[in-house]
């Protein structure tokens, strides 16, 4: 097994990283992620309960690791999720160049009637996923929309990458977010071959001898592996793919808590609205008080 950092760790401990690899032989791509302190610092500003603490830490790893995905500078990936019918009608991520930021729109009445903790389906009702990744060389945007069947949004995403991308997807989840230090842990891998037999690939093919190979080891995976903070992300890759012939390791990207509000920014949204709309957004000191969703931090706007 060769490649940058293989047996040798990168640092018992480490965290709020994704360290993304590749299996050569096997036509393999993946990524590991594990969260600490960022994951803290999203939740720590709201005040969640344990469910949908799991479901934005769930996300929240989904982001980082889809958004890893992305090679450009200034690229960015939003992972939305909307509802009808339940107690959660608004889920948003987004990754844009290591920084992560989540948060959750909920009815804490509809919540407090559910289960300890609810199932996705039993969270949203009837809902969606859109995936959108904005170019930043380019200026386009794509977006995929896929529906919410599965029992967990890693299961939605993994069918994301088979109906819209033709790629065959496993994602491993771990989390562990009902005490003071949260920990979440997340595996991605992906069957990329330029193509079979000749031709392109016009359908997902998940009997793929060499995906069936690497499915099989990278399921095995363990929650509790994915959460263990001294278990270094190259070692969680070790064990899975020790015997193969190569494991390629590329660089390590940190992760931060990046919230991108301020005041400058919304007195620029603000100004293209009329003066009579203004007006009606004022409170009884003449200002517009803006609260971001992701921080929950308050801007009071004077115009």
């Amino acid at each position: 097994m060769s490649g940058v950092g293989i047996g040798q760790a990168l640092g018992e401990g480490r965290i709020d990283e994704v360290l993304p690899f590749t299996i050569p032989s096997r036509d393999v791509r993946g990524r590991v992620v594990r969260l600490g302190p960022v994951l803290h610092d999203i939740l720590a500003a709201h005040d969640y309960p344990v469910s949908l603490r799991k479901l934005l830490g769930e996300a929240l790893l989904l982001t980082a690791m889809m958004g890893t995905l992305l090679k450009d500078q200034g690229c960015q990936l939003t992972l939305q999720v909307q509802g009808q019918g339940g107690a959660v009608d608004l889920l948003v991520c987004d990754y844009r160049e290591g920084e992560l930021r989540g948060y959750v729109r909920h009815d804490p009445e509809l919540l407090a009637a559910h289960d300890p903790l609810p199932s996705v389906d039993a969270l949203f009702g009837k809902g969606y996923m859109a995936i959108t990744f904005d170019l930043a060389a380019t200026g386009k945007r794509y977006q995929g929309i896929v529906p919410l069947e599965g029992g967990s949004l890693a299961h939605v995403c993994e069918a994301y990458f088979a109906q819209s991308e033709q790629v065959p997807t496993l994602i491993r989840i771990g989390l562990d977010v009902e005490g003071d230090q949260c920990v979440a842990g997340g595996l991605l891998v992906q069957h990329l071959p330029d193509g079979e037999e000749g031709r392109e690939r016009l359908h997902v093919r998940m009997d793929h001898p060499q995906w069936e190979h690497v499915s099989a080891l990278a399921g095995s995976m363990t929650q509790g592996e994915l959460v263990d903070p001294a278990l270094a992300l190259d070692d969680l890759i070790w064990r899975l793919f020790h015997e193969e012939d190569e494991v390629r390791l590329q660089g390590v990207s940190r992760l931060t808590r990046g919230c991108r509000c301020s005041a400058d920014y919304y007195r620029s949204v603000l100004s293209r609205f009329s003066q009579e709309d203004l007006d009606e957004m004022r409170d009884s000191q003449g200002q517009i008080v803006v609260d971001c969703a992701f921080c929950s931090k308050v801007f009071p706007i004077a115009l």
